[in-house]
Order: C-alpha cells, then sequence, then structure tokens
C-alpha cells in the first residue's frame, strides 16, 4: 500500500487514491494513508455475525468513495461471492508466488520446500476461486542458496513494490483486457517498450527486468 501511495505521489500512478480501508483499527496502513491526507475508514469484521454480514459493510464503505478499482494490499480476509461479483474486473491483489503455484498462505515456505528455483510475486483479478483470477503481472526472483523465508520474503517484496503500482498505473490508463482467463496489456500510446526476457506481456523477468511484447489488441 506505501508503494502504490509513493508511486501516486511521484506522479506515476495516472490515478488518485480517495481512500484506503482496513478490517483491523490497528492497521499500520491507516496512520500511514492518514499521514499523507488520505482518507480512511475502519469497518472491524470482528463487529459482525458473519462474512456476509461484514461484506456488506466494507461494500457500503468502498461505495462512499466511489472507486473505479478496488485494490487488495495485504488484505487477508476471503471476501464473499457477491463482493467479488460486484467488483468483477474492478478488483485486484497481489499475492506472494507465482501463480498457479502456491496459492493460500506461506508460500515463501513451501517454496523453499519444494526446492523451486524460481519464485516470486502475481497481481490479478480476484474472482471466487482463490488465487485463481487472471494474471495481470508478475515478477519473478531467483531463490539463491542459503535462502530462508526470511530473506526470500524479502526480496519477493521488493518486486511486489514494482510490480503492484506498474498494474494500478495499466488499469488507471485503461490498457488491460480481460478475456476469459486471460489479461492484455495495450502499449502505452506513442512509445515503444522494451521486449526482452521471455516476452510475455505484464512479466518482470528475473530480479525486476521488464518483459513485454505487443498487445493483442
Amino acid at each position: 500500500m506505501a508503494a502504490v501511495l509513493a508511486a501516486e505521489k511521484a506522479g506515476q500512478l495516472s490515478g488518485r487514491i480517495v481512500a484506503v480501508i482496513s478490517n483491523r483499527p490497528e492497521a499500520a496502513g491507516l496512520a500511514i494513508a492518514s499521514n499523507q491526507g488520505v482518507a480512511t475508514a475502519v469497518i472491524n469484521h470482528k463487529s459482525y455475525e458473519d462474512r456476509q454480514g461484514f461484506d456488506h459493510a466494507l461494500a457500503a464503505a468502498v461505495e462512499y468513495y466511489r472507486p473505479d478499482l478496488v485494490l487488495l494490499a495485504g488484505f487477508m480476509r476471503m471476501l464473499g461471492a457477491e463482493f467479488v461479483a460486484r467488483y468483477q474486473n474492478r478488483l485486484i491483489n497481489i499475492h506472494p508466488s507465482l501463480l498457479p503455484a502456491f496459492p493460500g498462505l506461506h508460500t515463501h515456505r513451501r517454496a523453499l520446500a519444494e526446492g523451486v528455483k524460481i519464485h516470486g510475486c502475481t497481481v490479478h483479478f480476484v474472482t471466487e476461486s482463490l488465487d485463481r483470477g487472471p494474471i495481470v503481472a508478475q515478477a519473478a526472483v531467483a531463490v539463491r542458496d542459503g535462502d530462508d523465508e526470511a530473506t526470500l520474503a524479502a526480496r519477493v517484496l521488493e518486486m511486489e513494490h514494482v510490480v503492484l503500482p506498474r498494474a494500478v498505473r495499466w488499469f488507471c490508463e485503461d490498457r488491460l483486457t480481460v478475456e476469459g482467463n486471460r489479461v492484455h496489456i495495450a502499449p502505452e500510446w506513442g512509445s515503444a517498450e522494451p521486449a526482452r526476457g521471455d516476452g510475455s506481456p505484464g512479466s518482470l523477468g528475473i530480479e525486476g527486468t521488464l518483459s513485454r511484447n505487443k498487445a493483442p489488441k
């Protein structure tokens, strides 16, 4: 969240953050946002008897600010089908693995246990299926000898701070098109973005090299 706020401040977002909402009153992001003049709200899930009640309250809070995009950044609660459907193709999450590998929790621990050589993060549209929505962008890091959960998580987090603001900018610039379970990214008007790595759109190569090809629009 802080990385997205910083991108907006630097003029790199092509959009404006209108509010930060948390289900935890003690969330550090609330103070960070408030100190930067961004509206904040708390919808404490403990105040509701069930998920549906919480989801309805959360949706009402979101609608008060009338956003074009709802971004999950460190939000650790499952959202119900009604909420997800309400914001179809306008609800984005970042997950600390190269999906579809390692959905759910403890991704770094599981990646190390499996002995993978490449790990990373994924920005995706949220659907009813956990961590299975259309992928907007991915960033990869090499798994090094001697890595533990903490060192691997730290390097992945660095890439999250790169790829998430970039995905938000693409959305704000109306460059994302969802077809089935695939996301197509239109090139920036009037510019030729570099094509490196594997050439797949919306991916970042090892340690963050941009990799793009022409958009299939």
